[in-house]
């Protein structure tokens, strides 16, 4: 496999899985729906991307979730369900399954953070060339993509969900001697500001997925009673 790989991270979307703290402001069925809209756009960059796709959902019993999606790729889609583990456990599990495979350079996101652009993967593909590691790192401490060109260190031991866990994660590649390299920042949804913030961010994004995005941040943000701090 010579082309770079992105590797979708993603939860099927269903009422009191994932986004608990979205769960907390707005209820579970608006959870829900945003957890829907995001997961569209990250499968609107699945289907643009110019090589290879892998759709690692987090239930061993959702693959025929995905295979029903039925996305219309450029590439084949490989449906590669996730191991039990915290989300360290689950890529190093994904990268070697994928490098047994012959996969080389790849690409993960998750589905919440509709902000990334075609440039943003421009640039992480272009960057590969010259680092084994290349990062966005997320405003809130995160990261909102992670490449690599080598097999990742032990990401077990990382501070997942936490706002440390982007400078662990440099720290931890770079002292299992690969070359790292950042570009720009970028910003996952995780609470309510998220959503509020990201609302200006896709603005003026066209892509058809991030526009029903948009239309359901303003209707949830417009109303009144939702505490906005």
């Amino acid at each position: 496999m010579s082309k770079v790989i992105l590797v979708l991270l993603c939860k099927r979307p269903a009422p009191g899985v994932g986004k608990q703290r979205l769960a907390a402001s707005l209820g579970v069925e608006a959870a829900r729906q945003v957890a829907d809209a995001l997961l569209a756009c990250a499968l609107e960059d699945a289907c643009a991307w110019p090589g290879p796709v892998v759709i690692a959902p987090a239930d061993q019993g959702d693959v025929e979730w995905v295979q029903a999606l039925l996305l219309p790729t450029h590439f084949p889609v490989t449906v590669m369900p996730q191991v039990m583990g915290n989300l360290g456990q689950r890529l190093n599990a994904l990268d070697r399954a994928l490098r047994v495979q012959g996969g080389e350079q790849l690409i993960f996101i998750g589905s919440d953070a509709p902000g990334l652009t075609t440039l943003d993967y421009e640039a992480a593909c272009a960057a590969l060339q010259h680092h084994d590691i290349v990062l966005i790192p997320a405003l809130d401490g995160g990261v909102v993509l992670m490449a690599n060109r080598c097999a990742w260190p032990n990401l077990s031991v990382l501070p997942w969900s936490s706002d440390r866990l982007g400078i662990s994660l440099i720290d931890n590649c770079r002292n299992a001697g690969k070359s790292v390299t950042t570009i720009k920042q970028g910003q996952d949804v995780d609470e309510l500001k998220d959503l509020i913030k990201l609302s200006s961010l896709l603005r003026q994004d066209k892509r058809p997925a991030r526009r029903m995005l948009l239309e359901l941040v303003d209707t949830i943000v417009s109303f009144p009673e939702i505490p906005y701090g």
